[in-house]
């Protein structure tokens, strides 16, 4: 073997892992999205006790039901973009929709309530990693003109 078979072979399985790492952050951000989105309809999922919350992040909950769509929308664009992510088509345009998402909930946990911060964590690291894997897809949409 050739130094340059051998730093080929390299490369390629590098390549293969980010690719495997990749698919797998798409598909457990499709089913954790999806699975909320449709929770958001169906109400599968048990709501947690406003007890055991901080009252800030009752209170911003009530707020955004109060407003009677606010839930309903977030909701569809997680279903939508959590189906996106699963089936590998349109992937830049779920993550482009959940982008703000992803900001809110993460914000969310960071100043109302820190008990789910660990899984906002998680929800950001694989929207940037999902971004980075995907960044060629968005390098026209942030050129200057």
């Amino acid at each position: 073997m050739t130094a340059t078979t051998v730093t080929a072979a390299t490369t390629t399985r590098k390549f293969a892992v980010g690719r495997y790492a990749t698919i797998v952050t798409r598909v457990l951000t499709g089913l954790l999205f999806a699975t909320t989105g449709l929770n958001g309809f169906l109400m599968f999922m048990p709501a947690p006790d406003p007890s055991t919350m901080a009252p800030a992040g009752v209170a911003f909950s009530g707020a955004l039901y109060a407003t009677g769509y606010m839930l309903q929308l977030a909701s569809g664009v997680q279903l939508l973009s959590g189906v996106l992510l699963l089936a590998g088509r349109f992937v830049p345009l779920a993550l482009a929709l959940l982008a703000p998402m992803v900001v809110n909930i993460f914000l969310f946990h960071v100043f109302l309530e820190p008990s789910g911060l660990g899984m906002a964590l998680f929800v950001v690291a694989a929207e940037l990693g999902l971004a980075w894997a995907y960044r060629d897809k968005f390098r026209s949409m942030l050129q200057y003109r």
